[in-house]
């Protein structure tokens, strides 16, 4: 015989079975748990959606989309590093057309959060179904000066106003980890009237390959991703959740739920999985059940009790 639905909850009491609760709010928009995608690892979710349930993850944020299809940098624009890979992508999408025609509708037919990575104009996306916009101003790989306003304090300031007052949706500004001092961007992007913030983005890098004796990267730079960076990360989230009341997106070299749990106890309302889905795209679903796991081993009946308790 089945049980209904009480009689599940008791069973579940009797065996020592805990409610919790992982969901978190940014900026006013409920994610189910925490765990989203990184912008630019994940695509919209169509290629992994045979091996991953959309359904499960707090949220999907899309690869970056501008305004118009950009064809990113010449190849080679990929290289493995230790404890990571170095990426000069250059931001390459269909553009905006493309995306609304295709992608948004891809992802209407999944119970997730949809939150767009920007690299051109916003206004594009007011009347669709997106719930939250992440603007890349930190990305290193291309010559468009994304890197030089994301790393400027004022600029950030005036960027993330002149932005706020076109989009419709919350806007969250991407940081760049290059820089002297993370706070002061962070400060800046507040002050701008930002309404989250997600970092990092990759650290700047260079491989030469020393048989051939040329740069590994055409574009002889790149972005630096993976478990390596993951201390860097996970120090500027800190600085950051202590210099702002913003909520944190916590992001770089995510791999495991111990990870995604380093983030969340140094102020990161949610997480992003980027570089890890390349190798394990079931990543992110094992980060989610990980967490809840951590959360009944501790007694911890809503997750919202650990963040940012690690003072």
């Amino acid at each position: 015989m089945m049980l209904n639905g009480e009689s599940k909850m008791q069973t579940r009491k009797a065996s020592g079975y805990m409610e919790i609760s992982t969901k978190v709010t940014i900026a006013g928009v409920e994610l189910k748990n925490p765990v989203m995608t990184a912008s630019g690892t994940f695509g919209s979710g169509m290629e992994y959606s045979e091996f991953v349930d959309l359904n499960r993850l707090g949220a999907v944020v899309t690869k970056g989309v501008a305004n118009v299809p950009w064809p990113g940098n010449p190849t080679p624009r990929i290289a493995e590093t230790c404890g990571g890979m170095m990426n000069a992508i250059g931001l390459q999408n269909p553009g905006i057309d493309t995306f609304v025609r295709r992608d948004l509708p891809f992802l209407q037919n999944y119970d997730t959060k949809v939150i767009v990575n920007v690299c051109g104009k916003v206004e594009r996306l007011a009347e669709e179904p997106v719930d939250l916009l992440e603007i890349n101003i930190s990305c290193p790989n291309v010559k468009e000066g994304g890197i030089a306003f994301g790393q400027n304090p004022k600029a950030v300031e005036t960027i993330t106003a002149e932005i706020k007052k076109r989009a419709k949706q919350p806007v969250i500004m991407k940081l760049s980890p290059n820089v002297t001092d993370i706070t002061e961007t962070a400060r800046a992007a507040e002050a701008g009237g930002a309404d989250a913030l997600s970092l990092i983005n990759t650290l700047t890098g260079m491989k030469i390959d020393v048989h051939r004796r040329t740069f590994a990267l055409a574009n002889k730079t790149g972005g630096v991703s993976g478990p390596a960076i993951k201390p860097i990360a996970v120090r500027m989230v800190y600085q950051t959740a202590q210099a702002v009341s913003l909520p944190i997106i916590g992001m770089g070299g995510i791999a495991c739920a111990q990870d995604a749990l380093e983030f969340i106890l140094a102020g990161a309302t949610a997480v992003s999985v980027g570089t890890a889905n390349f190798h394990n795209p079931m990543t992110t679903l094992e980060v989610i059940e990980g967490i809840e796991d951590y959360m009944r081993r501790y007694q911890v009946s809503d997750i919202r009790e650990l963040i940012g308790c690690v003072k």
